[in-house]
C-alpha cells in the first residue's frame, strides 16, 4: 500500500469508534486520505469532530450490511486500503438478538470482502483476543492457541477471520487479521460497556470503592490505544503481514488487584465482592506478540503505569461523558 494521499484513499469502517478514531488520526497524520463509514451505534461524531476540517477526511453515516452503499463507495473511490473495524462491541447484543448482529458483523464483512475483491483493495480485519479459549500459559497466548466462541459475538468474529483469510487463499486478496488484547485510553467508553480500566476510573472519580470480583488474581494484558492504533496501521500497510493473523498486546499482564491499586493510588478504597461474572474462567490473559515483532519489528511503547496516568489526566480535563 502506498503511503501518500495522492496514491489513493483509505476506507475505515467503524472509524468513529474508540480504536477507530485513533487509527483514523494516525492515517491522516501520515498523509493518507481517509473516509470513515460508521452507523454510530457505538461510535460517536464527537470522537472524530477534530478531523472535520481536514481536507483529507470525510464521514459517511451508514452500515456495511448496506450492500448498495458499500458498492457505491468503492465504485466512487476505488480504495487502495480498507481497515474493517466495524463490529458490535457489546457482547450482550449478540445474545439478545443474534440474527441482527449476524447480519451486521458477518454479512457486513462479506460485503466488504466482495468489494475489496472487485477492486483488489488491501483489507485489515479487526478481530479480538476474546476468540481465544481460556489459558494458563505463562509464556502468553500465541496465534496458535485454540479459539472458542462462548457467545455468538465471538463466533461471528471467528467467522469474519475465516472468511477474510479464505479470500487471501482463494483469490489472492491481500488480507491481514489482527487480534488486539484489552485496549484502554482517551475516548473509550466509561459507561457500562467500558472495560475494567474504565469501570475503575469512573468509580474513582465518583468517590466510590473500586470493586474487585474474587481475589483479584486474574490477569489482563492491557494495551494503550495509541500503541494499538500504531499496530493496526503498521499491520495493515506492511507487505510482510499479508495472509497472517497477528496478536496485539503489551506482552505484560497485571492482576486486577494490581490494576485497582494503580488506579486508586490510595485515594479510594478497594473492596472484594463475590465472583459471579462470566469472565470467571479467564484467569490469565497475556499476549505473546513475538510474531508481530519478528514480522514488522513492532513493540509497544507505553507501560500501564504511564498509560493510566495519562488517561486519568485526560478524563479530569475532558470529563467522563466527553464522547
Amino acid at each position: 500500500m502506498q503511503d501518500k494521499v495522492g496514491n489513493g484513499e483509505i476506507l475505515v469502517t467503524g472509524g468513529a469508534g474508540f480504536i477507530g478514531r485513533w487509527v483514523v488520526k494516525l492515517l491522516l497524520d501520515r498523509g493518507y486520505k481517509v473516509i470513515v463509514l460508521d452507523n454510530l451505534s457505538s461510535g460517536s461524531r464527537a470522537n472524530i469532530a477534530e478531523f472535520e476540517g481536514n481536507r483529507g477526511f470525510s464521514f459517511v453515516e451508514g452500515e456495511t450490511v448496506d450492500h448498495g452503499l458499500v458498492d457505491s463507495l468503492f465504485k466512487e473511490h476505488g480504495f487502495q486500503g480498507c481497515f474493517h473495524l466495524a463490529f458490535h462491541a457489546k457482547t450482550q447484543d449478540s445474545v439478545d438478538d443474534p440474527e441482527k448482529v449476524f447480519k451486521s458483523d458477518v454479512q457486513g464483512t462479506f460485503h466488504v470482502l466482495e468489494a475489496c475483491r472487485a477492486y483488489q483493495t488491501r483489507l485489515l480485519f479487526m478481530s479480538t483476543n476474546r476468540v481465544y479459549a481460556p489459558s494458563s500459559d505463562w509464556a502468553g497466548i500465541t496465534e496458535l492457541h485454540p479459539t472458542r466462541a462462548i457467545t455468538p459475538n465471538e463466533a461471528y468474529r471467528i467467522a469474519g477471520e475465516t472468511m477474510a483469510l479464505s479470500y487471501w487463499r482463494t483469490y489472492g486478496l491481500p488480507v491481514t487479521v489482527v487480534r488486539p488484547f484489552d485496549t484502554y485510553g482517551p475516548y473509550q467508553r466509561f459507561d457500562e460497556e467500558g472495560n475494567v480500566v474504565a469501570v475503575f476510573i469512573r468509580r474513582k472519580l465518583e468517590g466510590k470503592p473500586l470493586r474487585i470480583h474474587g481475589d483479584g488474581s486474574q490477569t489482563r494484558d492491557l494495551m494503550e490505544v495509541s500503541d494499538c492504533a500504531e499496530f493496526v496501521v503498521q499491520a495493515g500497510t506492511s507487505p510482510e503481514t499479508v495472509g497472517e493473523i497477528l496478536n496485539a498486546g503489551s506482552g505484560r499482564d497485571v492482576t486486577i488487584k494490581q490494576l485497582a491499586e494503580i488506579i486508586s493510588g490510595g485515594e479510594v478504597p478497594i473492596e472484594h465482592v463475590s465472583h459471579d461474572r462470566p469472565e470467571k474462567g479467564l484467569e490469565k490473559l497475556l499476549c505473546n506478540y513475538r510474531k508481530a515483532r519478528d514480522l514488522m519489528g513492532w513493540r509497544p511503547k507505553i507501560k500501564i503505569e504511564r498509560g493510566i496516568r495519562q488517561l486519568q489526566a485526560w478524563v479530569e480535563e475532558h470529563g467522563l461523558n466527553s464522547r
